[in-house]
C-alpha cells in the first residue's frame, strides 16, 4: 500500500505524538489524520511540531463515536488505522477503572465496527471487493502478566494473565481485534510494547516524574522495595518498529517490540539522579534556570528518593522476547538506554514550558 492514509488515534498522546512526528518525517508523501478525545492526558501541543504540515489533520473526537470513526474514514479515503488511544495508567484504574473499560474496550469495539462497516461489509454489499486495509493495534506487555527474575521473557506465545484493571482491558481488547479478524476478515496486526520513555512522556509516569520532581525539589516516591524490573523502550524505536510491522508484518499476527534493557525501578531512579547530578554540576546555567530545585543543584537528588507503600497488585517483572519482531521484520531498537535517556533528560531540561503547563493541569492528586 503506496501513499498510506492513516487514522492514528490518540495521536496527541505521548508515544502516538511520537509515532506521528516519526511517520510524517519518514514517510512526507503520507496523509495522518489525528483522532483524540484530549482527555487529561492528550495535549494537542505535542502535535505543534507538525501542525503545519499540509498532510496533517487533527480531529477532536472520541473513538467511541462510531459515525464520526465511519464518516472521517470515508471522507479521507483512509486505508490504515493506527490505534493507541487508551487509557493507560495503572494506579488510575485502580482506583478507576471504568473509563478503562469504556475507552479500552468499547472504544476499540467501535473502531473495529465503523472499520468493518466501511472496509468490508459496504464494499462487498455493492459487489465490488472489500477495500485494501490494515487495522494495527497498540497493546502492551502488561497483559501477560507478571514474570519471575529466572523467567524468560514474554513471547507472542505467552498466556495472557493480566492482573489490574488496566492490563486486563488491554487485554479484552486485544481479544476483540483477534476477533474481527478470525471472525469477519478484518486484516489486523497487534503489537505488543515494553515501557515506552522519551520526549512528551506525561508526567504521572516514572522517568519524567522523577525528572519533574528533581527539578521542583520533591520527594521522588518510589513503591515498595523499588525492585520491580521493567524493559525500557526509546519511543522512537517502538515508532519504528510499528513502521516494520505495517509494511512487512503479516496480516493476523501479534508482534512484541521491546527495548532489550531491563531495569529495576530503583536503579532507574538512582540513574535520573546522578545524571541530574552531572548535568547541574556541568552546565551552572541550569541552577539559574531552575532557582528551586535545591538538591540536585547541591548534587545531592538522591535525598529525594521516598519509599511509599506498594500498589496492590503490583506486577514484579515484565521483559519481551523481540526474537519474532527482529527475524521477520528487520527489527533492531536503534538507541541504546546510555543515548535514549540522555536524549529524554536534554528534552525535559530544555522544554520546561511543555512541562510546567502540563502540570498545571488537574492530575497533581496522582503525584506522590
Amino acid at each position: 500500500m503506496n501513499n498510506k492514509k492513516l487514522l492514528v488515534t490518540g495521536g496527541a498522546g505521548f508515544i502516538g505524538a511520537n509515532f506521528v512526528h516519526y511517520w510524517l518525517a519518514n514517510n512526507p508523501n503520507d496523509t495522518v489524520i489525528v483522532l483524540d478525545a484530549l482527555t487529561y492526558a492528550g495535549n494537542k501541543a505535542n502535535l505543534d511540531p507538525v501542525s503545519e504540515n499540509p498532510n496533517f489533520t487533527f480531529v477532536h473526537g472520541n473513538i467511541c463515536d462510531t459515525p464520526l470513526v465511519e464518516q472521517l474514514l470515508k471522507e479521507h479515503a483512509l486505508t490504515t488505522i493506527v490505534h493507541f488511544a487508551a487509557e493507560s495508567h495503572v494506579d488510575r484504574s485502580i482506583t478507576g477503572p471504568d473509563a478503562f473499560i469504556e475507552t479500552n474496550i468499547l472504544g476499540t469495539y467501535s473502531l473495529l465496527k465503523a472499520a468493518k462497516k466501511v472496509w468490508i461489509d459496504e464494499p462487498v454489499s455493492k459487489g465490488e471487493q472489500a477495500t485494501e486495509h490494515r487495522f494495527h493495534h497498540v497493546s502492551t506487555d502488561e497483559v501477560y502478566g507478571t514474570l519471575s527474575a529466572t523467567d524468560p521473557a514474554f513471547t507472542e506465545e505467552t498466556a495472557y494473565a493480566p492482573n489490574s484493571p488496566y492490563s486486563a482491558s488491554k487485554a479484552a481488547s486485544d481479544h476483540l481485534v483477534r476477533a474481527y479478524h478470525h471472525t469477519y476478515g478484518l486484516q489486523v496486526t497487534t503489537s505488543n510494547c515494553s515501557n515506552n520513555y522519551g520526549p512528551y512522556h506525561f508526567p504521572e509516569k516514572l522517568i519524567p516524574l522523577i525528572v519533574t520532581n528533581i527539578l521542583n525539589d520533591k520527594p521522588l516516591p518510589v513503591y515498595g522495595d523499588g525492585q520491580q524490573i521493567r524493559d525500557w523502550l526509546y519511543v522512537e524505536d517502538h515508532a519504528r518498529g510499528i513502521e516494520l510491522v505495517l509494511k512487512k508484518g503479516r496480516v493476523g499476527e501479534n508482534y512484541n517490540i521491546g527495548g532489550n534493557n531491563e531495569w529495576a525501578n530503583i536503579d532507574i531512579v538512582n540513574l535520573v539522579c546522578k545524571q541530574m547530578n552531572e548535568k547541574f554540576e556541568a552546565n551552572p546555567n541550569l541552577a539559574n534556570k531552575y532557582p528551586e530545585a535545591v538538591k540536585v543543584i547541591a548534587g545531592k537528588s538522591a535525598e529525594l528518593i521516598t519509599y511509599v507503600q506498594d500498589r496492590a497488585g503490583h506486577d514484579r517483572r515484565y521483559a519481551i522476547d523481540a526474537t519474532k519482531t527482529n527475524n521477520e521484520l528487520g527489527y533492531v531498537p536503534v538507541e541504546s538506554f546510555e543515548t535514549g535517556f540522555a536524549k529524554t533528560l536534554d528534552w525535559y531540561l530544555a522544554n520546561d514550558d511543555w512541562w510546567k503547563s502540563v502540570l498545571s493541569g488537574d492530575y497533581q492528586d496522582v503525584l506522590r
